[in-house]
């Protein structure tokens, strides 16, 4: 989360304030089809957060369908029953990790970026366990939303210590002895 961040919401406005310039503190990152709606459950959050469970639903049915005709295109094809178990286990075992590290990516940010981007192709596989994961999470909240709000609250914290704590503009203080 940067400090300095401006934010850009689903609108296209950014989080400036209207004095033209960008509201002080730490901004609220986006969320993908949410903005920033989701730091106070404005702006019709309710019914994306429906429209997103119900598109991601229907994205991995779209995508079962997709993968049965491919199923179908081997069976037709007679490549043995062998490598149609492979295939089917392939899928599943790849759907399972995509799902499961879809899941962790919403409770915390990975402790090694570069184990994930060596996943990237696994979970480019299983993509229906992470379109599944994405529709199990967003029953809940926006998918994201719970490690963001730690993280902005975090750095509302930090910035508000930051805040209270200064004294004021040491060049304006008078001498201690009342000069």
């Amino acid at each position: 989360m940067s400090e300095k961040s401006v934010t850009t919401g689903t609108d296209g406005t950014t989080g400036a304030s209207p004095h033209g310039g960008t509201a002080p503190g730490p901004q609220p990152e986006t969320l993908r089809f949410f903005g920033t709606t989701w730091v106070g459950h404005d702006g019709g959050y309710t019914l994306r957060r429906v429209g997103v469970s119900a598109g991601s639903l229907v994205a991995a049915v779209g995508s079962c369908v997709v993968l049965r005709f491919a199923f179908s295109g081997l069976e037709i094809a007679g490549t043995g029953r062998f490598l149609d178990v492979l295939v089917v286990l392939m899928f599943a075992v790849c759907s399972a990790v995509a799902f499961r590290k879809t899941w962790e990516g919403y409770r915390g940010r990975p402790a090694d970026p570069g184990r994930e981007d060596n996943l990237r192709g696994l979970r480019t596989i299983g993509f229906v366990g992470s379109l599944l994961a994405y529709f199990v999470r967003s029953l809940r909240e926006a998918p994201g939303e719970t490690l963001l709000r730690t993280e902005y609250e975090a750095a509302l914290a930090r910035y508000t210590k930051r805040r209270t704590t200064r004294t004021g503009n040491p060049a304006t203080r008078k001498d201690r002895k009342g000069r």
